[in-house]
């Protein structure tokens, strides 16, 4: 019953909150996150002891086999967690933030919550489909109606990406269920349980493939990333980068792999190399842009190409890399647009080359800046170096010149990250800077919580890996080592 919970609370508080007035909206919406947050950390603590308590099946729609099914292994269970902190940190981060029509703003947003749960929680396939598309039609609605100047044909380009991504999973979730014996069924372990042809793996692949490569997005699929980001409101992208790209990865490792292995197998090497190269072509982009919002959105598609490309390596190393950097990226890519968000309140602008000397105006966060951006680099003892080393590790096994070519990104990622915070914190102040107030309470709050995830697990990632190593072990089984 506690998975269920997970989506309930979000759903059914989403649909109240439109309910409400605009001011008791943003406390309601803040109440709901959190008690999803204490479910979610219950869910990974249950877990730990008696996982089957955790799952329920029940039937659905009868007639077709589908059913709602629902349960956690480890990465399911913490990216549900990753989902649960992001929320408070986020509602957190825009407290002060006058969004117009503030009781719809808030309500989609919870209800793009339900769907990511559900997406991380479904065991049957329909179902997961369901919530997949769940997740799209609110963010839609949020980057459409609250985003910027441009956000109408952006916004447009998002959806039929993702759309045409989810028409084409959608006809190969249809194949495998009329695939599965006797009264066909959508759960995960029948479609796992398939001994499909191999030559049919090969362009099913492709069906799912392209899906999970519009929202992870693995290059060429990614264009639409860098023009939501930017018009989306900050809070959406929070969202968007901290926790719904992780559904592609996410679908990769539950339904692709374990469901297509001989097509994964047959397709492997092309799609690290798609990925290596979407990592060195979008660092070399984040080195030109001027837009705080465009330099994280390049740096995204960068480190999220890197887990793409080494979760097809069949590593055991680069795979446990994967799985704690999928909640690590969330983390620290949610403390990068908490503060473009303080940026843009106080100053009213994201342009790097008009800001300037903010060590000096406003300390705090200056200083949070500095930090997060420590583990979007990778530096040792930050949370973003644990899984970066065991990724780059992990690659390196499978192919020394793909690690070699990759590897240009940790350049990369230190020049414009340390280049963006010499103009940013450590220009002179000017005279946009000059009156610049500090962090104010709910934006340290925020912050905070990042900033002590990133050293906190960077400091002892243990529990985390140890938590993980499970998945690990199952998913190393369907995916050949080299």
């Amino acid at each position: 019953m506690m998975t269920v919970l997970l989506i309930l609370v979000p759903l059914i508080c989403g649909l109240i909150t439109f309910l409400l007035s605009d001011k008791a909206a943003r406390a309601w919406a803040f109440v709901s996150a959190v008690a999803t947050l204490l479910i979610s950390a219950g869910c990974a603590w249950i877990f730990m002891q008696d996982p089957a308590s955790l799952t329920l099946d029940v039937p659905w729609i009868a007639q077709l086999g589908a059913r709602f099914h629902v349960g956690l292994d480890s990465l399911a269970a913490i990216l549900c967690l990753l989902t649960g902190i992001a929320y408070p940190v986020t509602f957190l981060s825009c407290w002060k933030h006058p969004f117009a029509r503030s009781s719809q703003f808030y309500g989609l947003m919870l209800l793009m919550q339900a769907g990511l749960m559900g997406v991380f929680c479904s065991l049957d396939a329909l179902l997961f489909y369901g919530f997949w598309e769940l997740v799209i039609i609110p963010s839609y609605f949020l980057c459409s109606i609250w985003g910027g100047k441009k956000r109408i044909a952006v916004t447009f380009k998002f959806f039929v990406y993702t759309f045409f991504g989810s028409l084409l999973m959608l006809i190969g979730i249809i194949y495998l269920y009329f695939q599965t014996p006797g009264a066909h069924s959508f759960s995960w372990e029948a479609f796992k349980s398939l001994q499909v042809d191999p030559a049919a793996q090969r362009w099913l692949f492709w069906l799912f493939f392209a899906a999970f490569a519009i929202k992870i997005p693995v290059f060429p699929f990614h264009t639409w990333q860098p023009d939501t980001y930017e018009q989306a409101p900050t809070p959406v992208t929070m969202i968007l980068s901290a926790v719904m790209v992780k559904m592609g990865l996410f679908g990769v490792i539950r339904w692709l792999i374990p469901v297509l292995p001989e097509g994964v197998q047959y397709w492997q090497h092309f799609v690290m190399i798609l990925c290596v190269i979407g990592i060195v072509y979008a660092s070399c982009i984040a080195l030109m842009q001027t837009d705080l919002k465009r330099l994280f959105a390049y740096s995204s598609i960068a480190h999220m190409g890197l887990m793409s490309a080494v979760v097809f390596s069949g590593t055991e190393v680069g795979t446990q890399g994967v799985l704690i950097q999928m909640f690590n990226h969330g983390i620290i890519i949610l403390g990068l647009w908490v503060v473009v968000e303080a940026i843009e309140q106080k100053l009213e602008t994201r342009d790097i080359t008009a800001l300037g000397g903010l060590a000096t105006r406003s300390p705090r966060l200056a200083i949070a800046l500095f930090l997060v951006c420590l583990g979007n680099i990778g530096l040792p003892l930050t949370s973003g170096f644990v899984g970066e080393f065991m990724m780059f590790t992990g690659l390196y096994q499978y192919s020394a010149w793909m690690m070699a070519v990759a590897g240009l990104a940790i350049i990369l990622v230190a020049i414009y990250i340390l280049r963006m915070l010499q103009r940013v914190i450590y220009g002179e102040v000017n005279a946009l800077t000059e009156k610049v107030q500090d962090l104010r309470v709910h934006e340290w709050l925020a912050l905070a919580v990042v900033v002590g995830l990133i050293v906190l697990v960077g400091i002892y990632p243990k529990p985390l890996l140890d938590f993980l190593h499970q998945t690990t072990e199952t998913l190393l089984a369907f995916i050949p080592v080299p």
